[in-house]
């Protein structure tokens, strides 16, 4: 065992607390991007809005391949303290960034020549092309920015440095906060970009962020020195990150791709339909916030322990966080059930997007517990190597049950057959989740 691996050591209650919250920080603020750029691009007018709505799946699943970049790194990262080799934790996370580069490289080129195809796909109107081509243009060729962002934020995490990925995040979001409203609606002297303002945005804050985590990670016990780079089994050291990293990317990448194929079902139903369920969206983004944070905090408790063979501190972070879990997503359920309408005028004055997002959470938010257990479950699955187990449980989800439940009422139920679709999802998803979790935790005695 490590002694730099210091999650093996002390109440696992009070290790959840004190990784979670500072996550939760740095959660919220990337999720209040959203809702801000949401409120400054609807302003703009209700096609912008739904322009966004189409946009917000995508972007999500292509933050997800980052995530999953983050994840692997975290992984390897945090076995490796647990089983105290710190000199491998270190070679693996100097290799990481340049991994995440080279990732970032290949699929922003990919996606800058796909955008027609793939929105024309979504069933995006050609009135709609124009404004979505604005802003994923930019985010295309930035995404070597982001995926390097996250790389280092999975070094942070994989010490368990969660105070530090909070400040990173908080760089980020402030950067955000600040050049939304001068470079989407334009302000001292300078003339809005509308759309793509709220895309320059984002990779500005994200190259700010960029430098931040440098410079804590510089004050880590596992520093960035790019000589270890030259030490690194290249092929070994990708595979042991891809092993992760490819599963976990495509499990957070799931869900998005199944928000963006009911987006496309959507739009049948109209313009008001698509741009409700995106400002809900982003609303809904928000609000399970303290479950994203505990999903990204359980990997490296789960992960150090498990290293060090101590699988009975895993079953019990695990147990645990999913306690947390149901209680709070039922609370939530009640408090957006009761208040839709309220939230919604944030976003819009038009009666129909407010009918919209109103149905959309009155049936949506009672499966919030659900998901809180699978995105959790997932991350303590990465975190043992198990991340095919992950990656198995969300492709049910939902391409088993969200899809085809979608599918098949929406010719009767309308778009309330959509939102029903990610409320059984959700729930089903979040048993069988549940039960995966568990019998790998039981099965295998650690050091995975």
């Amino acid at each position: 065992m490590s002694e730099t691996a210091r999650l093996t050591r002390g109440s696992i209650r009070g290790h959840l607390v004190t990784q979670t919250l500072p996550m939760i920080v740095g959660v919220a603020a990337i999720m209040s991007v959203g809702l801000i750029d949401a409120y400054f691009i609807g302003q703009l007018g209700s096609a912008e809005l739904a322009a966004v709505a189409f946009v917000f799946p995508v972007t999500i699943a292509l933050s997800s391949l980052g995530v999953g970049v983050m994840v692997g790194i975290n992984s390897v990262i945090a076995r490796a303290l647990g089983e105290g080799d710190r000199d491998r934790a270190a070679r693996r996370a100097n290799f990481g960034g340049v991994f995440a580069v080279g990732l970032g490289v290949v699929l922003g080129l990919a996606l800058y020549l796909l955008l027609d195809p793939l929105f024309r796909l979504m069933q995006a109107s050609d009135a709609l092309l124009p404004l979505i081509r604005e802003y994923m243009a930019p985010f295309a060729l930035g995404m070597p920015v982001l995926l390097l962002q996250m790389a280092l934020n999975g070094v942070l995490r994989g010490q368990g440095e969660a105070r530090a990925t909070s400040f990173v995040a908080l760089t980020y979001a402030g950067v955000n906060w600040a050049l939304d409203p001068i470079l989407i609606s334009g302000a001292f002297g300078i003339e809005g970009f509308g759309v793509a303002g709220a895309a320059y945005a984002t990779i500005i804050g994200y190259a700010l962020a960029i430098v931040m985590a440098l410079w804590l990670i510089g004050r880590s016990a596992l520093p960035i020195r790019p000589a270890l780079i030259r030490e690194c089994r290249f092929a070994e050291s990708a595979r042991a990150i891809a092993r992760v990293a490819g599963p976990a990317a495509f499990s957070n990448a799931i869900n998005p791709i199944g928000l963006s194929v009911l987006t496309a079902l959507l739009a049948a139903q109209g313009e008001a339909a698509v741009a409700g369920f995106g400002a809900a969206g982003r609303l809904q983004s928000f609000a399970v916030v303290p479950l994203l944070g505990l999903s990204g905090s359980i990997g490296a408790i789960v992960g150090q322990n498990w290293g060090a063979g101590q699988a009975d501190r895993a079953r019990r972070a695990m147990l645990e966080a999913g306690m947390f879990c149901l209680g709070y997503g039922l609370v939530l359920a009640v408090v957006l059930f009761a208040a839709g309408e309220w939230f919604a005028g944030f976003f819009t004055r038009d009666p129909a997007v407010i009918a919209e997002f109103d149905s959309y959470l009155r049936i949506a938010a009672w499966g919030y517990a659900g998901f809180g257990v699978l995105i959790v479950a997932n991350g303590a699955l990465n975190a043992v190597d198990k991340a095919g187990w992950a990656l198995t449980q969300s492709f049910a989800r939902v391409f088993l049950v969200m899809l085809p439940f979608g599918l098949l009422l929406r010719p009767v139920w309308g778009a309330e057959a959509i939102y029903a679709a990610e409320l059984a999802a959700n729930v089903i998803g979040g048993a069988i989740a549940a039960l995966i979790v568990w019998r790998v935790l039981r099965r295998f005695p650690g050091r995975a």
